[in-house]
Parts: structure tokens; sequence; C-alpha cells
């Protein structure tokens, strides 16, 4: 078996992000759905990227952030995603570099453009994203580097990369490379609408191939066409041996081996952005089952860097997450 390199292994859409203040009356205009997030082609995500206020540009995707945020932790990982060769692709690039996260899937020379999402924010936070896949989802199994994929101790799948069909084949090549290599697999599933895409395709997953599930209260109660989130969380701890179920300012619950815990969240002084929110609680969660911690401490250290990120603009942490996990008192 081969040695493990890294905490975890990131497979996902290479997206860099768009940030922009908005109201309600421009995102009406615009007919954009509040604190959701759409699907859009590339003529309207050059037209909302006009149209964006100040933007601030930074390198984002829901899988990408979460795999910062681990190495922010002070895990190692690494990131598997697709790019074009242009200058938002090359920016992607340099900032998973900065992170010190390997990424070395080869660019798309020709065809559509780096994706990006468009974000607006509104004052209390909530964030409607506009997101154009472009070169991400063009990912198939032949971008999946093997030695990479066994090389992690737990590889963790990026919902949104389940809308395509090659870069489905690709999601379930590295699911079962990992698995035949004893490792850890982990899911997130990324957003309701795609929960109700993908809802047959994932119940299957969750139910035999997923170690360890995340979703925030929607998509859970989506998965099981339910809007009781007790049953809901009763029909998850029967399908799946661990997973972490994100409610805002209520926390989480967190299912093991003995009855679901519920694990506090970590105060914040004011909500700037939500955006990146459940991708670094993922961060914390993982990097602390990577290192072995307790369940509730593994929630713990995904709401400290929850606590981070919806403190700023912008989906990865600012400060170093180790340095808070350490003045919280924990140590992987």
């Amino acid at each position: 078996m081969t040695s493990t390199r890294f905490d975890v292994v990131g497979l996902g859409n290479a997206i860099v992000d768009v940030l922009s203040r908005a109201d309600d009356t421009f995102l009406e205009e615009w007919g954009i759905q509040k604190d959701a997030m759409s699907l859009i082609e590339e003529p309207r995500a050059h037209a909302l990227t006009a149209a964006a206020k100040n933007p601030i540009i930074t390198s984002g995707g829901s899988g990408a952030n979460t795999i910062a945020g681990v190495a922010s932790f002070g895990g190692t990982a690494a990131y598997i995603g697709k790019t074009a060769n242009d200058d938002l692709g090359r920016q992607f690039r340099a900032e998973m570099a900065s992170t010190g996260v390997p990424f070395a899937t080869h660019p798309l020379d020709t065809g559509p453009a780096t994706a990006r999402s468009i974000i607006f924010v509104n004052d209390d936070g909530a964030r409607s994203m506009n997101t154009f896949l472009g070169a991400s989802v063009l990912f198939s199994k032949d971008d999946v580097d093997e030695e990479v994929v066994r090389s992690g101790k737990i590889l963790y799948l990026e919902g949104y990369l389940f809308d395509k069909d090659d870069a489905k084949t690709a999601f379930i090549h590295a699911s079962e490379i990992a698995k035949a290599s004893g490792r850890l697999v982990a899911l997130t599933l990324s957003d309701s609408f795609c929960v109700d895409r993908h809802r047959d395709s994932f119940l299957h997953l969750v139910q035999g191939h997923v170690d360890i599930l995340f979703a925030n209260e929607e998509e859970l109660l989506s998965l099981y066409q339910t809007r009781d989130f007790d049953e809901a969380i009763s029909r998850l701890q029967a399908d799946t041996a661990i997973a972490a179920v994100t409610r805002s300012e209520k926390g989480s619950v967190v299912i093991g081996d003995s009855d679901p815990i519920v694990v506090a969240a970590e105060p914040v002084n004011k909500v700037v952005d939500t955006t990146g929110a459940g991708d670094q609680y993922a961060a914390g969660f993982l990097f602390g089952y990577a290192k072995g911690l307790p369940l509730a401490t593994c929630a713990r250290l995904g709401h400290i860097a929850a606590a981070e990120v919806i403190s700023h603009f912008g989906p990865r942490p600012e400060v170093s997450l180790a340095g808070l996990a350490l003045a919280a008192g924990i140590k992987a």
C-alpha cells in the first residue's frame, strides 16, 4: 500500500470568485435568486462581471477552498481540478501554490475560459452565486492523478462536480482508486440544487461508497425529501458511518458510532460574507479527523474556521487557522 503524503486530497471545480456588494434591488433587476447558486452561460458571466461594483477577485471553488483551509490548519493537502490556460487560470494556480498545495492538473489550451462564480453579497451576509462552470467541468478520468489520490488519507469530493458525465466518471474513478488503496472518501453535497438534480446518485454514494458526508440542513432535507430534521438525521445515521450537518448559528450535528453530537457554533462579532462557510467547516473537520481527534473536536475546528471566513470578504482564511486552533487550546 502506498504511504500517505497528504492528509486530504481534494477533487472539484476550479473556480475563480468575483465578489461584490449588492442590494436586493440589484438582484431583482438582474433576475438573481438571493442566497442561492445558479448556473449561467459565458455571456451572462461576462455581463455580471462587468456589473459588479468594486469586485474582489480571488481563487475559489468549494473543494479548493476546503483544501486551502486544511493547509491553513497546518495539514498537508493536494488538489485536482481543471482550469484554462488563461489569466484567471494562472491566478488560480498561483494562489493554490501560495498555500503550499500541489496542483498539477494540466490546463485546457483551447475551449472555454476558466470557471468563475460572480457572488453578490448583501448587508446581511447572504451570498447569491452565479456560476459559469467553463473549463472546470471538462475535467475527465484522464485528469485524475492516481498516485496523488493513493497518497491521501482522505479523498474529498465536491458535489458540484457531478453535473457532467465525464466529470462524474472521473469522480467515481477517483473514489474507486481511494477505496482500493484503503483510503477514506468524503463527500460534500455542495448545494440543495445539486441534491435535487442528483438525488438518486448521491443516495447511492452515501449508502455504499462514502465514509464521511458533509451537508447543510437544507441539503440534508432535500436528500431525504422531508421537512423533519430529526427524521432526516435518523435516516442519515442508518446510511453512513460519519456525517456532519451544519445549521448556521445553531452549530452542527455530528453522526458517529453513538448518538448524534450537537456542537455549538463559534461566536462572530459581525457576519460580513457567508461565502465559504461550509467549505471551511469541512476543512476544520477533515483536518481534525485526519489527525485522529474526537468528532466533537473536529466539528469545533470546523466552526472555528467557518467563524473566521464569515467575518471578512472572500472564501478563504485571512489568518492562520492553526493559530486560531492553538488559541482555542486544540493541538493536533
